[in-house]
């Protein structure tokens, strides 16, 4: 009988690339779901599916897990979102005792998962980062606004792909914007916007529990959407020893273990990558490594199950795109037709997609291109989007 692992929340596109790793290793996936119409509900690779709603509250889902832990012999559990990935740590002890996870203790997971408290770290320990602004709550006013170069991005502390982040370019516009943005997110914090010209580029380490760097990969983010700063639909393989050792040392200082996933972002007046904000959780384009030959699937569970695993070097450079967000990124953007890569060239033996994979598991393209268009359509979520555009 094959061993098996359960993936929490199969919605997003990291979940492809992921499934498919753990089935080629031998293991039987299963997956927490919340929708019919995401990329993993489908997948040929995921052989069950056990449906939960309600994965915003951080104790039903965690409660929900461990139930299901108990009645399989699950050799392990792989978080794939935010949430999922703050159930597994606070609930560390507990799924310990059914299966093997690393990550970090929920003390630790909270100082690096929150942006301002990260950012309160970064510019305490030297770290390079943007000029942030730390606000009381919802005491705007009591802020020290004047040492702002605008324009300002209000960023919520916990949010992902954008969500809530809105451009402000002036004082006025930033008293009259913060109080809805902090009412509908919660705590925020402002950040100098750096201007466009630059690099993204995407930071993937593993921290084993005696604290050594045991796999790293590197993704350059082209393009992105909304394109003023978002998810990114258009990425490379990449190498950058230096932007690896910087994130590998602020997870030390943080005391992180398991994996970690970092969002910076080049200063172009500089040439300088600033760190934004650190991820708990595979990114959704993590594709990118996976065909450019690093398999953090047998990464994560041989570390999480205390197995050798090889150290995988970068074997080429690859091309991903994701087709849907890059449908809308050419509809919003003055830059379709000078953008590098072309955004016409969609063959070649270098170029992969993150939201497909045509011949071995067609399903999940179709089932998540009608879960984003069900998004699109709500006002609510378009709103969540619109800060940045």
């Amino acid at each position: 009988m094959n061993k098996l692992v359960l993936l929490l929340d199969d919605g997003g596109t990291q979940v492809l690339p992921l499934a498919r790793s753990l089935h080629k290793l031998g293991y039987c996936v299963h997956s927490i779901y919340c929708s019919k119409w995401s990329y993993g509900y489908p997948s040929r690779f995921i052989k069950k599916h056990i449906f939960f709603d309600n994965m915003k509250d951080i104790d039903a889902f965690g409660a929900f897990v461990l139930q299901v832990l108990s009645t399989n012999e699950y050799e392990s559990v792989i978080p794939l979102d935010d949430d999922s990935a703050e159930v597994v740590s606070k609930y560390r002890d507990e799924i310990n005792k059914c299966c093997r996870v690393v990550v970090p203790s929920y003390e630790v997971f909270k100082r690096g998962f929150d942006k301002q408290s990260l950012m309160e770290i970064c510019h305490d320990k030297g770290f390079p980062h943007p000029p942030t602004i730390i606000v009381d709550g919802d005491k705007i006013n009591d802020a020290p606004l004047d040492v702002l170069s605008y324009p300002v991005l209000i960023k919520p502390n916990h949010t992902c792909g954008g969500r809530g982040m809105t451009l402000v370019n002036d004082k006025q516009e930033l008293l009259s914007v913060f109080p809805e943005i902090y009412k509908e997110y919660g705590e925020c914090h402002l950040q100098s916007y750096i201007p466009q010209g630059g690099a993204q580029v995407e930071v993937q380490l593993y921290i084993n529990e005696k604290k050594e760097l045991t796999q790293s990969s590197v993704i350059y983010k082209y393009r992105w959407y909304p394109e003023k700063g978002g998810s990114s639909c258009c990425n490379v393989s990449h190498d950058d020893d230096e932007i690896v050792q910087i994130c590998y040392n602020l997870l030390k200082e943080l005391d992180w273990i398991g994996f970690a996933d970092f969002d910076t972002i080049q200063d172009p007046r500089t040439g300088k990558l600033l760190i934004m904000e650190l991820n708990p959780r595979l990114p959704a384009c993590v594709k990118t490594t996976f065909a450019a030959g690093i398999d953090w699937g047998k990464v994560l569970v041989s570390e999480y199950l205390g197995s050798e695993h090889p150290y995988y070097n970068k074997e080429r450079k690859v091309y991903l795109r994701h087709l849907g967000m890059e449908a809308l990124w050419f509809y919003y953007s003055k830059n379709r037709f000078k953008t590098k890569p072309s955004w016409f060239k969609f063959l070649g033996c270098s170029i992969y997609y993150q939201d497909m994979s045509c011949f071995s598991d067609p399903l999940p393209f179709i089932y998540g291109t009608i879960g984003n268009l069900k998004k699109q359509l709500s006002s609510d979520f378009r709103k969540t989007k619109s800060g940045t555009r």
